[in-house]
């Protein structure tokens, strides 16, 4: 849950900071953030800010939901389950592509952005890819835990036949 928080979070910061006008590793997203965040400020800028939310939300919602800090439990852990699975997809299939496209695997129509390249192969996608890989396992894990009363975890345990059964008169 820790890991898959700080990966949700270092992702958000990232884009934060580029909303704000930072530029640094910019261009490992790909020239057209580059032209855009040149071209119109403000409006990359604006964008930015809204996916640097979506990300910091879907970083701490389930770190909330796993210490009872919000409610709707189930419905978070539903869209936590799917998010993991999107993120995996994803952050994979794009980590795949991107190092097969540096290795000289696949060649792009028209050549590539080298720095987008690397960015997508060697930070940004392995970083969506960890992300989704510890929410999963992190779900997992949890699935089978239930909250106390007193906001402690208890295992489930099916009842054990004969156990605790009074004598038949």
């Amino acid at each position: 849950m820790w890991l898959a928080g700080a990966a949700g979070l270092v992702h958000a910061g990232f884009s934060f900071y580029w909303a704000f006008g930072g530029r640094a590793l910019l261009s490992t997203v790909g020239s057209w953030a580059v032209q855009l965040a040149a071209d119109a400020p403000v409006a990359a800028g604006l964008g930015l800010g809204a996916v640097a939310a979506v990300k910091a939300a879907a970083a701490i919602i389930p770190i909330a939901v796993a210490h009872d800090r919000i409610g709707g439990r189930r419905v978070w852990r539903a869209v936590s389950w799917a998010g993991a699975v999107v993120l995996i997809g994803y952050g994979g299939a794009n980590t795949a592509v991107s190092n097969a496209v540096l290795a000289g695997l696949i060649e792009p129509d028209g050549g590539y952005d080298r720095d987008a390249m690397i960015g997508h192969a060697w930070l940004w996608d392995p970083l969506f890819l960890v992300w989704g890989l510890a929410l999963l396992a992190h779900l997992g894990w949890s699935r089978r835990r239930r909250t106390t009363g007193t906001g402690g975890r208890r295992r489930r345990t099916a009842p054990v036949a004969g156990v605790g059964d009074r004598p038949q008169a």
